[in-house]
């Protein structure tokens, strides 16, 4: 079992999928009780690679390579190094807490819910593990359906606009990507190959015309899924209609594909390109614009969950800024604030769920005086109200000073300047969120009847808790599995800056 244990993490989700299937529609209490205990065996199983990864080594563990489409060249290859596996983690571990949260939340399709949510899983895991190019587009494309789905049955009233705009921004950026796919498969050598390894190596032999056209077909492939502004409109679209879960979901591992994507090939594949400096302004320039936008717009929402949401475009312009910084402190803090970002955001779309289910307003204006009636929901606010303005001690503090320190180690420290403005007003709008929401004085008779957390709530919170301190105490637990990745990952794109700055 365990010398497949990455293809069991990632079609187990299925198991659930099929056990659903032939459950009763009328039995709900079964069909939810399946769904959370396949995706509760389904995060125990990623346990084990966690705890038996070699925190040495750079190279992919637990690979397997079968061979798919052999006439082309296509594998069922998957692996994972320290940058995937705690994406792997990630996603199981917000797929769980999602399906706990929508316990009582989703009373419609309730068979049909589930299955999206499962069969999601199972694309999104796809795509961390995938080491075969074609396996990884096809999960890739695969995760929009469910999805889709997601947000436009079980969503608000413009659940249906906000559903196509999400797939059509999303499908714009593939057909791109897979351009630059076949592209790279043509260019692959003899025999042509997906294979990610076997094509990083061979393209240090493309052509700067060809990294040039690669890298801008991905990178707009994987701008509209972080998203980089100015491709972001999709986005609080898409959370303000989607379910709680969907919201959890995209922010916190959907975002992330699109980040990954940068790391896993754009970067090692192109390097020049990666590396020129107008390349490298380019994305510094629109780093610094969505962390400064997002929190401005943010500032400005009367709407709790669109102020998460613009909350992440500002959070993702930090994740960027720490990647093209092209150092160990700002990859790993990169790398690593994409992982606190899922906990973060994840927990405040969750936390605005939950009084959602409430009084049925999601509106900064109808709340007030929370405090007084919900002690126990007001701390869990207020721990990731603090994780997401980067205090010390939180998991966000210390995602954000590695991506400072590493921007200020590069040539563009203005970008560092800007990103330590960001973090200012980041604290301005969360503060600002949290004190009318739980210590105003209370404007409606509604909120003096809303009940405190119950159990399943509180156990939907406290993982996600847990990691926020965990990480802001003891970053190493997780930067140690990072670091020898991060460090191979920089070795030619230092190979490449020796050669440009001899």
């Amino acid at each position: 079992m365990t010398d497949n244990i990455l293809t069991l993490i990632t079609f187990f989700p299925l198991a659930g999928v099929l056990l659903i299937f032939f459950t009763p529609r009328g039995n709900e209490a079964a069909i939810r009780q399946v769904a959370f205990f396949a995706s509760v065996i389904t995060f125990a199983l990623s346990l084990y690679p966690m705890a038996r990864f070699d925190r040495s080594s750079f190279q992919m563990q637990f690979v397997e390579s079968v061979p798919w489409i052999p006439s082309w060249g296509v594998h069922y290859s998957v692996g994972v190094d320290g940058i995937s596996l705690l994406m792997v983690f990630l996603t199981t571990l917000l797929t769980m807490v999602s399906i706990l949260a929508s316990w009582t939340a989703i009373q419609e399709r309730l068979k049909e819910y589930m299955i999206a949510l499962l069969v999601l899983e199972t694309a999104m895991l796809g795509v961390f593990v995938s080491t075969d190019l074609f396996l990884f587009y096809v999960f890739w494309e695969l995760e929009l359906i469910p999805m889709f789905l997601l947000i436009g049955i079980w969503g608000g009233p413009n659940k249906l606009y906000a559903a196509v705009k999400f797939f059509l921004y999303t499908l714009a950026g593939s057909v791109l990507m897979m351009v630059a796919i076949l592209t790279l498969y043509l260019h692959s050598g003899d025999p042509l190959t997906f294979n990610i390894q076997a094509l990083t190596e061979a393209s240090g032999g493309f052509s700067p015309t060809v990294q040039f056209w690669v890298f801008w077909a991905l990178f707009l492939g994987f701008a509209f899924k972080v998203p980089m502004f100015p491709f972001h409109t999709w986005l609080p679209d898409a959370h303000v209609e989607a379910p709680t879960a969907g919201s959890v979901i995209l922010a916190g591992v959907l975002l992330k594909m699109g980040t990954y994507g940068f790391l896993r090939f754009a970067i090692p594949m192109c390097p020049q390109v990666a590396l020129d400096p107008t390349t490298v302004t380019i994305m510094m320039i629109l780093a610094s614009v969505a962390i400064i936008y997002g929190a401005l717009v943010a500032m400005m929402q009367k709407d709790m969950k669109k102020l998460v949401a613009y909350s992440s475009v500002s959070h993702m312009g930090y994740v960027m800024l720490g990647i093209f910084a092209y150092n160990t402190q700002g990859v790993s803090g990169g790398i690593l604030q994409m992982f606190n970002h899922g906990i973060v955001t994840g927990a405040l779309f969750l936390i605005v769920g939950l009084i959602y289910e409430r009084r049925h307003s999601r509106m900064i204006a109808d709340f007030g005086g929370v405090a007084r009636v919900m002690p126990i929901y007001a701390a869990l606010f207020s721990i990731f109200t603090m994780a997401s303005i980067g205090l010390p001690g939180t998991n966000g503090f210390v995602g954000e000073i590695l991506i400072l320190v590493g921007a200020f180690a590069s040539e563009y420290r203005l970008a560092a300047v800007v990103g330590a403005f960001g973090i200012i007003l980041g604290a301005a709008y969360m503060l600002w969120l949290y004190q009318r929401v739980i210590f105003n004085p209370m404007v409606s008779k509604e909120v003096e009847s809303m009940q405190d957390l119950s159990l399943r709530e509180i156990a939907t919170l406290l993982p996600l808790a847990i990691l926020v301190f965990w990480i802001g105490f003891y970053p190493a637990t997780f930067l140690n599995i990072l670091g020898p990745s991060v460090e191979h990952l920089l070795e030619p794109i230092r190979a490449v800056q020796l050669a440009m700055h001899p």
